[in-house]
């Protein structure tokens, strides 16, 4: 499947109807997937990345902000918030 067909597809589900609705989510998953699925979703959607850029690039700014909030949220519930503050300021 092409990226422009690809793109088509998830544009359309994300448009299609109840995809706003909240969904809760009881899962239970490790620190250690937390901080790794933080970091993903970090490096995702900085400026200029090239992992999924197909995918971030039809993603709505509101959407994007979400997907950061939802992060920040998953860290601060698993206690990783200033442990993950501190590992970005050692990339730097």
């Amino acid at each position: 499947m092409g990226k422009d067909v690809l793109g088509t597809v998830y544009e359309t589900l994300l448009c299609s109807p109840g995809m706003n609705e909240a969904v809760k989510i009881d899962q239970k998953i490790s620190r250690k997937t937390v901080l790794l699925l933080s970091g993903v979703i970090e490096r995702s959607l900085k400026e200029g990345a090239t992992v999924g850029d197909d995918l971030v690039g039809i993603v709505p700014a509101e959407d994007i902000g979400a997907l950061k909030k939802f992060s920040d949220e998953c860290l601060e519930k698993a206690g990783l918030k200033q442990l993950q503050d501190k590992l970005k300021a050692l990339q730097k």
